[in-house]
């Protein structure tokens, strides 16, 4: 069994614990050692996640070792052999996730892809407090994607361009307010999660045109419910009647 020396080091994300999982899956139980070269590989890719430089400068941190102990905290959770010790984040990530490989395995590519990409942003609490099932690299790409001023710009021209300005779930248009302060009311919003495709690219046809409200809404929903909502569902829940 692997002996890490992480002590002292974050505890792992549902993103990296993601990662770890793919590789999990694709060794069918087969947990691989330390020297295990798709183990070196994973450790160096943690290394480079954004949101950990300072810690990654360590020697200790997701290293090897700390790797394949992951590795069988997951086959504990999987199998119920090996390590009774594991993480909160594990049993839920694997509850949740663990009977959809290639689901993770989707999940996993996206946030390799982020990682790849450089999409490395600054801390927001946004993210600490909606971060959605994909974990907290694909939120904050998520976000960025949907704040991106020349997207927003690009949304705006087009919906004025083809019959105005509404929320495309609430049907709000706003039109008490003045010309000069309508656009504000709204704000673009990405349709598709980010795990479903290219993480470098940003289309305008996945892009919603959404009022304030329902925009935090609809995030609201995603993150509480750990699952994608589309416009309609969320529709359907933001104008039922409450008793």
């Amino acid at each position: 069994m692997a002996v890490t020396h992480g002590h002292g080091n974050p505890r792992w994300t549902r993103d990296e614990t993601i990662l770890a999982m793919a590789l999990y899956l694709d060794c069918a139980d087969q947990v691989p050692g330390p020297r295990d070269p798709r183990v070196v590989a994973l450790s160096r890719l943690l290394r480079r996640i954004p949101y950990h430089a300072d810690e990654a400068r360590r020697p200790t941190f997701r290293n090897p070792d700390g790797v394949a102990f992951k590795l069988q905290n997951i086959r504990q959770v999987a199998t119920g052999r090996g390590l009774g010790n594991v993480s909160r984040m594990d049993r839920e990530t694997w509850a949740e996730l663990g009977a959809r490989p290639t689901h993770v395995r989707q999940l996993a590519e996206s946030i390799e892809k982020a990682i790849a990409a450089g999409e490395a942003y600054g801390e927001d609490r946004r993210v600490e407090e909606l971060e959605f099932s994909e974990g907290k690299m694909l939120t904050r790409v998520h976000l960025v994607r949907e704040r991106d001023a020349g997207v927003r710009a690009a949304l705006l021209r087009s919906r004025h361009a083809n019959g105005g300005l509404r929320c495309e779930m609430c049907d709000g248009k706003f039109l008490n307010l003045p010309h000069t302060l309508r656009e504000a009311a709204f704000e673009a919003h990405h349709k598709l999660p980010l795990s479903s495709g290219d993480v470098r690219s940003t289309k305008l046809g996945d892009m919603a045109l959404l009022c304030a409200c329902c925009h935090r809404i609809i995030h609201r929903l995603i993150s509480l419910e750990r699952r994608w909502f589309g416009i309609e569902e969320a529709r359907d829940i933001r104008l039922s009647p409450q008793p």
